[in-house]
């Protein structure tokens, strides 16, 4: 059973996300907050599987509540639910902390969805977001998704994006072909790609395969 800690400073919201979960076989409420000091008193007190966070509510707020909840003991993933879909909100949210990112317009089943793989330890990101941020070139002080990775990710990006096999970029890196398989999966994962196809599609945008 997933319990759900639902975030969000509009009664009438927390009551339709109330409603939408109490339907649905495997999700429960833990319980709800109207702000970020609601939600942090809770999760000192009680626990929740995963919390459904709004990007902009009173006092405390965005990235810095997302990262004074993950510096809570045994912290929960967190999904986000917001109006904003500007790419740097986003991008914000991931780097403080967040699991995944989904816009209030989207479908009650995609919401379901994000919350059962969020809660499993995995990340979600509405489609129409990844594709925007993935292929968004934009200016020097937009942030993109390959901030995420650690060092050796971004290497083994750039070498993927140029078109080098596991097995090539295992003997450059003088690592095994398993470990490159590994930080392959893992950045693809961090940044929302669900085939090679937009890996390259990603890299070539963003002029990692010269």
């Amino acid at each position: 059973m997933i319990g759900v800690l639902i975030v969000d400073d509009h009664k009438l919201m927390r009551e339709g996300l109330k409603q939408l979960f109490d339907g649905e076989d495997g999700i429960v409420v833990s319980g709800e907050a109207r702000d970020g000091e609601e939600i942090l008193e809770f999760l000192q007190n009680k626990t929740a599987d995963l919390v459904l966070l709004d990007v902009t509510m009173p006092g405390i707020h965005g990235a810095e509540l997302v990262k004074k909840i993950k510096k809570l003991p045994n912290s929960p993933p967190i999904l986000m639910l917001s109006m904003h879909n500007e790419s740097s909100v986003v991008i914000s949210m991931l780097k403080a902390g967040a699991s995944g990112y989904m816009t209030k317009d989207s479908s009650p089943q995609d919401l379901l969805s994000a919350v059962r793989k969020v809660a499993a330890g995995g990340r979600f990101i509405a489609g129409d977001i990844a594709e925007n941020i993935a292929f968004e070139a934009g200016s020097a002080t937009t942030m993109q998704l390959h901030e995420l990775l650690t060092g050796r990710e971004l290497v083994i990006l750039r070498m993927l994006g140029k078109g080098q096999k596991v097995i090539e970029i295992a003997r450059e890196l003088n690592i095994s072909s398993k470990t490159v398989s590994t930080h392959k999966a893992r950045l693809m994962q961090k940044m929302y790609l669900d085939s090679d196809v937009k890996l390259m599609q990603y890299a070539i945008a963003h002029g990692m395969a010269d």
